[in-house]
């Protein structure tokens, strides 16, 4: 499964993609205008480090897509662009498609939106599980569902899981099949970490501390 950081902030991607484990990045326009810097620098930046840089577009109409989508396709051969899942979002999709410019649908919250959006010929659909779970359902049975209807259609559109809330929550989207999951920093920092590794290391430490002298 790739491993996505879902971050506007070109220091964390720096930091993350040295590890050796990053395989792309999204971003989406709350993210960028909590950073405050401009957005095009901040693409190209995050184009260095990795090779998918999901940007967003603001525009709700399909012609106002089209014309963003197209400016930010141009920026780098890495920028894939973000479309919202809205019926004018399918059209934007279809063009895009025509056009050889990869696509992110966000905002997925059901299976028949999914399939929509991969009919409309995107290269990767974002269902966000956590806001599902916030509501009171399970986000992952959406993951099973769009990964059973998947399996049985051989739809070339990756998904990538979205709004990750822990650790949990990668492992469930790897044991699915899911092909992306999209992860928050302070996240991301937790997946290397256990109590016993912690342990362990101190313990190793200490009895070389004991032989070394």
């Amino acid at each position: 499964m790739k491993l996505f950081l879902d971050t506007a902030n070109t220091a964390q991607v720096a930091e993350i993609a040295a590890w050796g484990v990053l395989d792309g990045v999204t971003t989406n326009p709350s993210l960028v205008a909590k950073e405050g810097k401009d957005f095009k620098a901040t693409i190209l930046e995050m184009c260095r480090h990795v090779p998918c840089v999901s940007a967003q577009v603001t525009a709700t109409d399909a012609e106002g897509m089209k014309k963003q989508g197209q400016e930010y396709a141009a920026w780098h051969k890495n920028v894939v662009v973000k479309v919202p899942m809205t019926t004018e979002g399918l059209k934007a999709l279809t063009f895009f498609k025509s056009k050889g410019i990869k696509t992110n649908t966000t905002l997925i919250f059901s299976v028949a939106q999914a399939m929509l959006a991969a009919k409309a010929g995107a290269t990767i659909i974002s269902p966000f599980i956590g806001r599902l779970d916030d509501m009171g359902e399970d986000g992952m049975t959406l993951i099973a569902e769009i990964m059973e209807v998947w399996n049985k259609y051989d739809f070339e559109t990756e998904v990538l899981v979205a709004s990750t809330r822990h650790p949990r929550h990668i492992v469930d989207a790897a044991m699915l099949g899911a092909h992306i999951s999209t992860i928050p920093y302070d996240l991301f920092k937790k997946l290397p970490q256990h109590g016993l590794t912690d342990t362990g290391i101190k313990k190793f430490q200490e009895d070389w501390a004991k032989v070394a002298k």
